[in-house]
C-alpha cells in the first residue's frame, strides 16, 4: 500500500500467503512517521465511485488494517444486507502488537498515575 490500489484486489485474489493465512487483511503496517506529537496522515481510502474520501491522522508509529475476514455471512444488516469476508474495513491507529517483547519498538505500557495520550483524527471529505 506504498502506492493507491483496490482493497479487494488483495483482499480475495488468494495469491499472498499472509492474506490465504489470516483470511484478508489483519497487518499491522509500520509509518515512516513514527511517534509523533501531532496527528499526521497515516492512511487515505477514496471510493472513486462516489467520490468519498477518509483520511486516517494520527500521532501513534503505527495503523491495524482489518477487513473483516470473520463475517461469514450470518450477520443480516438494513434492508437485509449481507456481511461478507472483506465486507468491511477498519483502521486502527495504535503501538506495534509485539511492542512489549521488543525493546526497540516505541513501548505502550502505561504506569498508573501517568497520563497516556494519543491522537487520531479520521477525516471525511469528497474528492469531487
Amino acid at each position: 500500500f506504498r502506492a493507491p490500489r483496490r482493497v479487494a484486489d488483495g483482499q480475495r485474489d488468494g495469491t499472498d500467503p499472509q492474506i490465504v493465512f489470516g483470511r484478508g487483511y489483519d497487518h499491522n503496517f509500520a509509518l515512516d512517521k513514527g511517534l509523533t506529537a501531532r496527528p499526521e496522515l497515516a492512511a487515505r481510502l477514496e471510493d472513486p465511485a462516489s467520490g468519498r474520501v477518509l483520511e486516517v491522522l494520527t500521532t501513534e508509529p503505527g495503523v491495524q488494517f482489518y477487513a473483516g475476514n470473520f463475517l461469514d455471512g450470518t450477520l443480516i444488516g438494513k434492508h437485509g444486507h449481507v456481511y461478507r469476508m472483506g465486507d468491511g474495513i477498519a483502521l486502527e491507529p495504535q503501538k506495534f502488537p509485539d511492542a512489549p517483547n521488543q525493546a526497540a519498538f516505541t513501548s505502550p505500557r502505561v504506569d498508573p498515575g501517568k497520563p497516556y495520550r494519543h491522537a487520531m483524527i479520521y477525516r471525511l471529505s469528497t474528492s469531487r
